[in-house]
């Protein structure tokens, strides 16, 4: 009689990353004025409190939130350019999270 040999089926599920996130970051600038910089945080960024802007102007620069890198550098974008379209010198820029 032949022999059978079997093999047990091994199942191998995908390692599935994280994707790595990314902080956006408020620059402190001396020229764009207090409520227009509120406005934007809270039009592009959905936050009620000035603690951030407030925190750059102190500092030079805050944190302002952290997101994959396709909406970090798209909120970033916008807002910056918020402040270009009104002639404000507005800054966010993107950089990885450790």
């Amino acid at each position: 009689m032949p022999e059978i040999t079997t093999k047990p089926r091994v199942q191998v599920k995908p390692q599935v990353e994280r994707p790595k996130l990314y902080k956006v970051i408020l620059i402190n600038d001396d020229f764009t004025p207090r409520e227009f910089v509120v406005t934007v945080l809270k039009g592009e960024f959905k936050l009620s409190e000035d603690r951030v802007m407030i925190t750059a102007h102190r500092r030079g620069v805050c944190v302002v939130a952290v997101f994959t890198r396709d909406v970090a550098e798209t909120k970033a974008t916008r807002a910056t350019d918020a402040g270009k379209a009104k002639g404000y010198p507005l800054m966010f820029t993107t950089e990885p999270e450790e």
